[in-house]
């Protein structure tokens, strides 16, 4: 609990953590609104494809122009300034970068990025969390090897689900269940790049205006970022996913503890140790009282009476029993929050939730009636959704992973709801995603 006493320390002896940040959207732009508030924190480049626009991000979050005005690598190292750049490789290889955080949103380049930091030395935050559902447990392991830290981003609700994890097991507690709140509805599964601003009430013209991404938000509202991000919680505590995939029973805050347990005690669970994701929206639209829609939470169970008393002494919210307890978080504030993970991993050595093991894994679906030869357009797009698995299932039926469901074509035609296969679409064994995904499973392929 003294991050903030390191920080200041670091800053203090004139050597702060010096971090470059590969991609400038949102998350990325909540982080730099932050980055310059924080002692012993020094922004010293930024990667983005768009120099123009990164540059634009920085004044938009207030940063003043010189700060984002360095003309090179030493520059900023030596004055304390940011050089942006559109070469990511060669800011991962500048000299005096501590960490890297990783924020594209593209699988593929997150794991690039990542390989590439972890050969050169420096920690790396992965807010790409698409990287680390395909293939997180092997980069992780890459990273072990090297001697840096790999890391799930603080203030994504992944990381934030691990530490109530942590809290609960470090405390003595078993963890019955673990996850999320959302926005679902059955049929937002079929919701595409055309369909999504209506489910938000959001005209498209002002989307354009506030320069909304629509795959982006289309794959929260379809179920896909969802099945991501508990892969990731999944493989990152040793949880299991439920075995028909997320359910998104639509549960307030108040009936957590209740429902979230185990059916031989009543609850939802078909076993304790899963994760699962509740909808702040009944089936029929109507609003979720006391709803989850941007927190985390976990459920655990005392484990005798005498503990059983004491949740009811201090108040905490259970179920009727008493035994089956709740903690939540109402909030997440995304990148506002990812300097957490940068000071962990640089002074303590320790990430924000890390993958593990090779638990769950995330396959795409049909959302319509595919032909043979169309093209897959991936996460949050037209043809696709992404459903959570355990690992185990999706081997055993050659699941394609989401995180490989992009522009690659179909040689089958494929039923609206149907798991698609690796053998029904054309990859090129020579990918190096594809690669790295395979090596990964052969390293971490449950028995």
């Amino acid at each position: 609990m003294n991050l903030h006493a390191q920080l200041c320390a670091r800053q203090d002896a004139g050597n702060p953590i010096r971090v470059g940040l590969i991609g400038a959207g949102k998350f990325g732009a909540m982080f730099l609104a932050q980055a310059r508030r924080t002692p012993g924190l020094h922004v010293m480049a930024i990667a983005d494809l768009d120099v123009e626009r990164a540059h634009r991000t920085c004044a938009r979050v207030g940063w003043p122009d010189e700060a984002h005005e360095a003309t090179n690598f030493a520059a900023a190292l030596s004055s304390g300034g940011c050089h942006i750049t559109d070469d990511a490789s060669a800011m991962i290889a500048a000299d005096g970068l501590d960490v890297v955080i990783e924020a594209t949103g593209s699988p593929a380049d997150g794991i690039r990025h990542a390989l590439a930091a972890i050969a050169g030395g420096r920690h790396v935050v992965m807010v790409t969390v698409e990287a680390d559902a395909l293939a997180g447990p092997l980069i992780a392991k890459r990273a072990a090897a090297a001697g840096v830290v790999y890391s799930l981003a603080y203030g994504d609700q992944p990381a934030l689900i691990c530490e109530l994890v942590d809290w609960a097991r470090a405390t003595g507690f078993d963890v019955v269940c673990a996850g999320k709140g959302t926005k679902y509805r059955p049929h937002y599964h079929a919701s595409t790049p055309d369909t999504i601003w209506g489910h938000y009430g959001i005209s498209p013209e002002d989307a354009a205006v506030g320069g909304l991404n629509p795959k982006m938000f289309n794959s929260f509202l379809d179920g896909s970022k969802s099945a991501i991000e508990m892969a990731a919680v999944a493989n990152a505590c040793g949880l299991t996913p439920p075995k028909d995939g997320l359910g998104f029973p639509p549960i307030g805050v108040d009936h957590l503890a209740d429902r979230l347990k185990p059916l031989s005690h009543g609850g939802l669970l078909e076993r304790p140790g899963t994760v699962e994701v509740v909808s702040c929206e009944q089936p029929d639209g109507a609003a979720v009282a006391g709803d989850l829609r941007w927190g985390v939470y976990v459920t655990f169970a005392a484990p005798d009476d005498y503990v059983r008393r004491c949740f009811a002494e201090y108040g905490l919210s259970t179920d009727r029993s008493g035994r089956y307890a709740a903690q939540w978080k109402p909030y997440h504030l995304i990148g506002l929050e990812l300097g957490m993970s940068v000071a962990s991993v640089a002074l303590r050595g320790e990430p924000t939730g890390v993958a593990r093991d090779f638990n769950a894994d995330v396959v795409a679906v049909a959302k319509r009636n595919l032909a043979a030869g169309e093209m897959l357009d991936g996460e949050g797009g037209y043809t696709v959704w992404g459903k959570l698995t355990s690992a185990a299932q999706s081997l055993a039926i050659g699941a394609l992973p989401l995180g490989l469901a992009h522009g690659v074509a179909l040689k089958t035609a494929v039923a609206e709801g149907e798991i698609l296969t690796l053998a029904q679409v054309t990859i090129d064994q020579a990918d190096p995603t594809a690669a790295f995904r395979r090596d990964m499973v052969a390293a971490f392929k449950p028995d």
